[in-house]
């Protein structure tokens, strides 16, 4: 390990949280979609304790992959098995019934997951309909809405994102390539109150140094607006592979994830802010 991980490891806060983790079942009790983009192999809740050791976290929030649809049995055994230190992201639709979405939140969930990337959806006017109409179902539990889209679709969709009933989480970086048009529109976003960004998953930038440069930018500007998360085990769709063939995870270790938040977190305050004090106000109150 670097001297930048070891010295961040030691350095972090009390209840640290990784705010971007999936949890993937046994096939044969946690069957996947048929319609899915990738097939994941296992990432059991017993490598994910471990991975949140060797990172240094206390907390995580599991968030439900695109591969299990709107079956949220694996995210919710994993939550159990996890205990109280987690909270987990899940993936609903129209029929959902209020009993049903408090039998998750008794289960620890506390936000829903509108997923247009992995399948490469554009469509505003759809967009638009489908986050007000999730919204409106979540906002009594007290819950957010967690977005993974393309840049352009959350551009588009800017202007209504703080008019949601309840708060937005925007994946991995708002998907933004970096420039300082972009940088100011973001940050102009985030200052609403109501829109958070998490700090994850560099590699699905075109050019990872961009991440670094998003950090520093949002750090100075909004940082009560940021989360970080790994994106643990770090799915990928492998080049070649067919959607039900199984891709195999990015290898990525715990030096990579400490010396990003050494760069990307450079001071106690920022690492108390992003990795403390904002999960705890979004996950667990």
């Amino acid at each position: 390990m670097s001297r930048a991980a070891a010295d961040i490891q030691a350095d972090l806060p009390a209840l640290a949280c990784d705010c971007h983790t999936h949890v993937i079942g046994d096939a044969s009790a946690y069957p996947m979609v048929a319609e899915r983009h990738y097939t994941p192999g296992p990432a059991s809740a017993a490598q994910l304790r471990r991975h949140l050791e060797q990172a240094g976290m206390t907390r995580v929030v599991i968030v439900q992959p695109s591969v299990y649809g709107t079956d949220n049995r694996c995210l919710l055994d994993a939550l159990a098995e996890m205990g109280g230190r987690a909270r987990g992201i899940a993936v609903i639709d129209a029929g959902f019934t209020p009993r049903q979405l408090q039998m998750l939140h008794d289960g620890g969930v506390r936000g829903v997951r509108v997923n247009l990337e992995s399948a490469g959806l554009q469509d505003i006017g759809a967009a638009e309909q489908a986050l007000a109409a999730v919204g409106a179902q979540v906002a009594g539990l007290g819950w957010h809405v967690q977005l993974y889209a393309a840049h352009g679709v959350i551009a588009a969709l800017a202007p209504r994102l703080a008019a949601l009933p309840c708060p937005v989480v925007l994946d991995h970086f708002a998907m933004a390539p970096w420039s300082p048009e972009a940088a100011a529109a973001i940050t102009g976003l985030l200052r609403s109150g109501c829109v958070h960004l998490k700090l994850s998953a560099p590699y699905r930038l075109a050019d990872r140094q961009d991440a670094a440069r998003w950090a520093q930018a949002l750090c100075q500007e909004v940082p009560s607006a940021l989360l970080w998360g790994s994106d643990w085990p770090h799915t990928a769709r492998a080049a070649g592979k067919a959607a039900h063939e199984v891709s195999p995870y990015r290898q990525i270790g715990a030096r990579q994830l400490l010396d990003d938040l050494a760069q990307w977190l450079p001071t106690p305050g920022l690492r108390q802010a992003v990795l403390a004090d904002n999960p705890d106000r979004l996950y667990w109150r």
